[in-house]
């Protein structure tokens, strides 16, 4: 029988062990994960709104049959190599795997910076930090050497080729995210740094 001084509904959040407490890190996980994978997704939107109008104005300029050959190869190849390859088999899963980790292990840094968690900056394995970091500065270097080096329609045409696959990209870690977020499991490791 428990003493009239203690309200049993207090006794377990004053132990940190309440449903209140547990629904809270629920909340914080969900904001972190939702945050993470819409993070990337806004900044892959982005550069997909910038670079479809480079992409546009090619077509302001006379196109021969180079340029069209050039652009289906280059469209088919981008949508494969970089929509496919890059994205479906390998970056999106990783980042919905790290974005149910974060969810299911909110902790309020990685939350606060969930983009970076879930692109593999900040407390992943050292191989995968590598990797994000080597993707990184490679998507930058190859940004500067065709605004440098390419000219209209080719820069255009490179950058339509490039919407594809980043197009393909945000599909494709939609559908991980989801999957990633509603199954009981998934079987993609977060590659996170015990």
């Amino acid at each position: 029988m428990s003493s009239p001084d203690i309200d049993p509904r207090t006794t377990d959040w004053a132990a940190g062990g309440g449903h209140d407490a547990h629904r809270a890190r629920g909340a914080l996980g969900w904001i972190g994960a939702l945050w993470g994978v819409g993070g990337i997704i806004w900044m892959l939107v982005a550069a997909i709104a910038r670079l479809a109008q480079i992409g546009i104005q090619a077509s302001s300029h006379p196109l021969g049959p180079l340029h069209l050959a050039f652009a289906t190869a280059w469209i088919l190849f981008m949508a494969w190599s970089e929509g496919y390859r890059g994205f479906h088999r390998s970056f999106s899963p990783m980042v919905a795997a790290r974005a149910r980790y974060l969810r299911d292990h909110p902790n309020g840094l990685h939350v606060v910076f969930a983009p970076l968690f879930c692109f593999g900056f900040i407390h992943a394995t050292q191989r995968r930090k590598i990797r994000s970091w080597g993707l990184a500065i490679g998507i930058v270097i190859l940004v500067v050497l065709v605004r440098l080096f390419v000219a209209q329609p080719w820069r255009g045409i490179v950058d339509l080729g490039v919407v594809v696959g980043l197009s393909i990209g945000v599909a494709s870690m939609l559908y991980y995210a989801l999957a990633a977020l509603r199954a009981e499991s998934f079987d993609v490791s977060p590659e996170v740094d015990e």
